[in-house]
This record gives structure tokens, sequence and C-alpha cells, in this order.
């Protein structure tokens, strides 16, 4: 009696489903890691933006009026907003402001960092 050698068809497709199931898992993990990478990187700039804005408020040397407003910041070829809000505190020679930056993300307003810090008189 004559008997080949081999893999069965049932043994091949068990490997193929194997490797079907280790690269769909890779792939997820691939996607994941590189949205992280990119939330981290919108972050960074996003970061850049609110303390170059903060920045600019101790730079004028004059305690800032309180309200909002509204800015863009250009980085690395995206445009982000930068919406400052100037609060009053109990007392009279500090000021609390709030740097937000947003950035449109699929056609909706994405909150990608509050920084916050008071500044007092000069």
């Amino acid at each position: 009696m004559n008997r080949s050698s081999g893999f069965t068809l049932i043994e091949v497709l068990v490997a193929l489903a194997v490797v079907a199931i280790t690269l769909a898992t890779g792939l997820q993990a691939m996607g994941a890691l590189t949205r992280a990478t990119e939330r981290q990187s919108q972050q960074w700039l996003a970061q850049l933006c609110a303390e170059n804005e903060l920045t600019r408020l101790r730079l004028a040397r004059q305690l800032p009026s309180v309200g909002d407003s509204s800015n863009t910041c250009e980085q690395a070829g995206r445009t982000l907003s930068v919406r400052l809000s100037v609060q009053a505190t109990p007392n009279p020679n500090f000021r609390r402001i709030d740097a937000r930056v947003q950035a449109q993300v699929d056609g909706q307003e994405l909150v990608l960092l509050t920084l916050s810090t008071v500044q007092g008189r000069y």
C-alpha cells in the first residue's frame, strides 16, 4: 500500500486561518499605534500654540483685560484655533488665563489641549 506523505487539506486550511488571524491582529495593533502617534503629535503642536499665546500675553507686560479672544495658529502646516479666556481673580493684581486649542477634524471642532495659568501685574 502506497501512502503519500504531506499535509491534508484540513491542515492547510487551519494553518491559513491561524496566519489570517495573526495578520488581522497585527494590523489592528499597527492602526492603534498610528492613531496614538497622530494624537501625540497633534497635542504637541497644540501645546506649542497655547504656550506661544501665553508668552505673547506675558511679553505685552501689562495685565490682560477680562474677556475672551480667539486666534489661529499655524504649526507644521496645520491651522489650529486658540481661544483665550481671561478671568478676574479675587486678587485684582492677577488674572487667570485659560488657553484652549482646537482643530477641525472631519467637520467637527476637536479640543486638543487646555492650558491654564495665572498672570500677575508687572
